[in-house]
């Protein structure tokens, strides 16, 4: 009986090691995840590097904004010669003259009227 509990035994252990992967399904397994790693470092990297240049067009938009603020403020403050306009100024129509007449005499002068002496 112990002989055939000792057989019994050896086959179960050599039915469970057959059971369960091999050292070379493990190695396997081992490499995927190692490569499944590496990918979603991978990522995580390529997401923080977009992330990253996404803030940095945005600070430069901001930048250029405040740039083009300021030099518009200082257009705005620098006197303008006259016949010059401003930078971004439209031209406004001139109403048309009126053709000179030709010149009337003057009206002579009527010499003032004497004060009549009161009663």
């Amino acid at each position: 009986m112990k002989r055939l509990a000792q057989i019994l035994f050896a086959a179960l252990i050599a039915v469970l090691f057959a059971c369960g992967p091999s050292a070379k399904e493990q190695a396997e397994k081992a490499k995927q995840d190692s490569i499944r790693r590496a990918d979603s470092t991978q990522k995580v990297m390529q997401a923080k590097a977009a992330a990253a240049a996404k803030e940095k067009a945005k600070l430069d938009s901001l930048k250029q904004d405040s740039i083009k603020k300021a030099e518009a403020a200082a257009e705005a403050k620098k006197p303008v010669k006259k016949g010059e306009m401003k930078k971004g100024e439209v031209k406004k129509a001139e109403p048309k003259k009126a053709a000179p007449a030709a010149k009337k005499a003057a009206p002579a002068k009527k010499p003032a009227a004497k004060p009549v002496p009161a009663k």
